[in-house]
């Protein structure tokens, strides 16, 4: 393949990865810069089960759409093939664009496209390359319709019937969108395709779209350029960068329906690109271009492929990476803010939150504020359903509300009776416990108690309920015995056993089995303390006293 060579003087590196946890892995090869995540994501999308190569990968589509060999008829030179793929190997390799899966596949009976990581584009301390953002953005779109001028017979899955004559396909189709189909003006009809701009379809029909531009990674450029999520400048931000991709999109279209126009310009140096995105936009033609639609991405691996901390315009919820260290768009607003990360670690040790998370309803401030300036926009997200808790960082205890809800069981282990309290936050998660036996002596009662309130302070700080069911469940001391009064257990080997797999079934959804039985126990049933063994099996003499039950003394 001749993309090949593109990768020529990157370097690479070599790891075992599976897009499916069950999967064999797979010999992966990629850019020794690129995470984990991007060799599973990479794993999956290469068909077959052997080795993966991101050269050869990539290769397969960029020699699809922009063959070695003669020139197109977009470029009219014989460099423009080569170059073209140069230029789309170099986008990948900065991650800053890759195609969707039906042009990486080569599926041509769906709609192609590229996912654009907007965040790539933004660099801590340098701003926004808006040049190199347009740039990329009109490669792209001149990738897309030059393939479906080219390949629309590959795309039915069939031959053309007549060179003239073309039949729509299933990915021609114009799909739902926010804005208004484009149509022509009416009273150009100096020639056959003006009066006609898609044929096969009856006149008045909008043009077939040859593609879509996906944006993502919005949260991570915000971070980027020192800008909250969840504020004003951010949606403003978010904004122009949004309605600057719809207008490069609507070049060489006409000017019949184009974006909205922000009202102010928050990012250095971008207000003249869009001025001049503007300008080339808003220039009518009689021989408009393929039309090209503009949306957001959703989660699948060429976000993962690309980096992405946030699908789409979705918001990051947490400020770590999965293997626990600090994400970088969390690295990024604390040197936007001017702290450390010495300072940031003493001011939650302080109390001090120096990064708050984004409120649950600021995915759909941001969704209302962008919904004019692309063509599609994905599913309205649910303001009450919020992916992560809201816990604050480690140093800092979440406060349970004055008024909360929670459960009280009553149960018996081994015959020694025990009261089991929670107290629950507005979210449901648990917050608070409380262990209280009946009969047992001030010490192990007062044990209790402290135990119970120490495992509560840590759920207060953010300790997962998890590592405490971990460390207590199957904990055996006495009592213990056959548990009466919750059906989540039958047997329990000591009293925190019994609490903490209670506590997994009900707030973890997990419930645990019971830990089996010492073979020399007695499993004789539990009687009352007052109950007459002799005399219920007739054994004592009438005269014979009965014998004197036990008495509590305090």
């Amino acid at each position: 393949m001749n993309a090949q060579r593109y990768w020529n003087g990157v370097r690479m590196r070599t790891v075992m990865a599976s897009a499916d946890p069950d999967a064999p892995t797979r010999q992966v090869t990629l850019p020794a810069d690129w995470d984990d995540d991007a060799a599973a994501a990479l794993a999956g999308i290469a068909p077959g089960t052997g080795a993966v190569s991101v050269a050869d990968e990539s290769a397969r589509w960029i020699d699809a759409v922009a063959p070695a060999g003669g020139g197109r008829e977009a470029s009219g030179s014989e460099e423009f093939a080569p170059v073209s793929g140069r230029s789309l190997a170099w986008l990948l390799m900065l991650r800053q664009a890759a195609p969707t899966l039906a042009l990486w596949s080569g599926e041509f009976d769906r709609r192609p496209g590229f996912v654009v990581n907007l965040a790539a584009f933004a660099l801590p301390g340098e701003g926004f390359s808006g040049e190199a953002y347009v740039a990329a953005l009109r490669l792209l779109c001149a990738t897309l319709r030059t393939e479906a001028e080219e390949k629309a017979n590959r795309r039915n899955g069939e031959l053309a019937l007549d060179e003239t004559i073309v039949a729509p396909t299933l990915f021609d189709l114009p799909l739902e969108s926010s804005a208004r189909p484009e149509r022509k003006k009416p009273g150009k009809t100096s020639d056959k395709k003006d009066a006609d701009p898609a044929p096969g379809l009856p006149l008045g029909e909008p043009e077939p779209v040859a593609g879509e531009i996906l944006l993502t990674n919005l949260d991570a450029c915000l971070a980027a350029l020192g800008l909250d999520y969840d504020s004003n400048d951010g949606r403003d931000a978010a904004c122009s960068l949004v309605a600057l991709a719809t207008l490069v999109v609507r070049e060489g279209t006409g000017c019949d329906h184009l974006p909205l126009t922000p009202h102010r310009h928050v990012i250095p140096g971008l207000a003249p690109v869009a001025r001049e995105a503007w300008a080339r936009a808003a220039v009518e033609t009689d021989m408009p271009a393929r039309r090209i639609e503009t949306g957001f991405s959703a989660p699948g691996p060429v976000d993962a492929l690309l980096g992405c901390e946030a699908c789409g315009l979705a918001p990051i919820f947490s400020p770590l990476r999965v293997d626990g260290r600090l994400a970088t768009s969390t690295l990024a607003r604390l040197a936007a803010r001017g702290l450390s990360l010495e300072t940031a670690f003493a001011a939650c040790l302080a109390g001090d939150v120096p990064l708050a998370l984004p409120a649950p309803d600021a995915h759909m401030r941001m969704y209302r504020a962008l919904a004019g300036f692309v063509d599609r926009m994905p599913a309205r997200p649910d303001p009450s359903a919020s992916p992560l808790p809201r816990i604050p960082p480690r140093g800092v205890a979440r406060a349970l509300p004055e008024r909360h809800t929670g459960i009280m069981q009553k149960t018996a282990i081994g015959g020694h009776r025990l009261f089991l309290r929670t107290a629950e936050y507005e979210d449901g998660t648990l917050g608070e416990i409380s262990l209280t036996p009946a009969r047992e002596n001030a010490m192990v009662r007062g044990l209790m108690e402290c135990f119970s309130e120490a495992v509560s302070i840590g759920l207060q700080y953010g300790v997962p309920l998890e590592d405490f069911v971990e460390r207590f469940a199957y904990s055996c001391f006495g009592p213990a015995g056959t548990v009466e009064g919750d059906p989540v257990a039958s047997y329990a080997t000591s009293m925190l056993d019994y609490a903490f797999r209670a506590l997994s079934d009900l707030y973890l959804g997990r419930r645990l089995p019971d830990a089996p039985r010492d073979s020399g126990e007695d499993f004789s049933p539990l009687l009352p303390f007052e109950f007459d063994a002799a005399r219920a099996a007739g054994t004592r003499p009438p005269g014979q006293p009965r014998p004197r039950g036990l008495r509590l003394v305090s």
